[in-house]
């Protein structure tokens, strides 16, 4: 058994030669911490900006759920805005619960992406998966910006996702390999980058790369690069050419992906031991159904009176 010291001067070895794993984790983790630190709006603002009711015990809460969302994710690949957005939604803006809520995301997976050692290889091996995510983020951001979608498109991703894990569960985990398809790829590319951008939901891409991805790292290291390429190209977008992104909010998304951190590498410590690939199957498969439940519960309803017309 490794201890944490031989893990830790391992790293600042590996990291001081420049190699491409740890250069990768750090770059994330420093750039938030950097972002956290020289935007931070004074003590007597922390709170304020975010909306007039968060009192300090409530933020404390907040905190606490990135903590666990972020332990998630480092265990299973994804989960981290499929657990924080409802709560966060619940008690500010949902649209700046969006907004601020794709930093730590993008902080998470570009970790994930060095964690992992995912690199071009498969961006050129899955092209058209990584550029259609692209294409449906940024249309995904235009829509967040000037429409509101309802609880309609997480109500369809909810009924998805139940149907996904009844299906696993009934075949015994079987891998379709005719699933990696190229269309296929670019299809769900598409879908996952416009739900992502709208809602902050990105189960679908998980669900479908757990079809024919069996090799957890493999399969962490896919959905890492693919979501490092949207929550990118969200923040850009929605920093320059759109008033979303403002400074405080790009501070408290930078504060919470440094409190996120914490869980990350709890998560991460649990996958490498304590997982093996029957188990991360169901572990996968139970997240997916939780978080389908989940949306069902809170869309359910609307729906339903929007199709009764009352």
């Amino acid at each position: 058994m490794v201890s944490s010291a031989t893990r830790a001067a391992t790293f600042v070895r590996n990291l001081r030669e420049l190699r491409y794993r740890e250069l990768l984790m750090a770059f994330a983790a420093l750039a938030v911490f950097a972002g956290s630190v020289v935007l931070f709006p004074g003590t007597e603002s922390v709170a304020r900006g975010i909306q007039g009711g968060v009192t300090p015990l409530l933020f404390a809460f907040l905190l606490v759920v990135a903590v666990i969302a972020g332990a998630v994710k480092g265990a299973v690949g994804f989960g981290y805005a499929l657990i924080t957005t409802p709560i966060f939604a619940s008690v500010i803006d949902p649209t700046m619960a969006v907004v601020v809520l794709a930093i730590p995301p993008w902080m998470i997976n570009v970790f994930q992406v060095g964690e992992t050692n995912t690199g071009l290889a498969y961006v050129r091996r899955e092209w058209q998966l990584v550029a259609l995510a692209l294409v449906g983020s940024v249309v995904g951001v235009y829509v967040l910006a000037s429409v509101s979608t309802g609880p309609l498109v997480p109500f369809v991703i909810g009924v998805i996702l139940l149907g996904y894990a009844a299906y696993q569960v009934a075949t015994s985990f079987v891998v379709v390999e005719g699933a990696h398809h190229p269309v296929l790829l670019g299809l769900f590319g598409l879908l996952e980058g416009f739900f992502l951008a709208v809602a902050n939901l990105g189960p679908l891409l998980p669900a479908y790369l757990h079809t024919f991805e069996r090799d957890r790292e493999r399969y962490i290291g896919g959905l890492s690069m693919v979501f490092t390429v949207v929550f990118t190209a969200r923040i850009v977008q929605m920093a320059f050419f759109t008033d979303l992104l403002t400074t405080y909010r790009l501070w408290l998304g930078c504060a919470l992906a440094v409190v996120t951190l914490v869980g990350l590498l709890a998560g991460t410590a649990l996958r490498r031991v304590g997982f093996d690939e029957r188990r991360f199957d169901w572990v996968v498969t139970a997240m997916l159904v939780v978080i389908s439940l989940n949306i069902l519960r809170k869309t359910g309803p609307a729906v339903a009176r929007r199709l009764l017309g009352s």
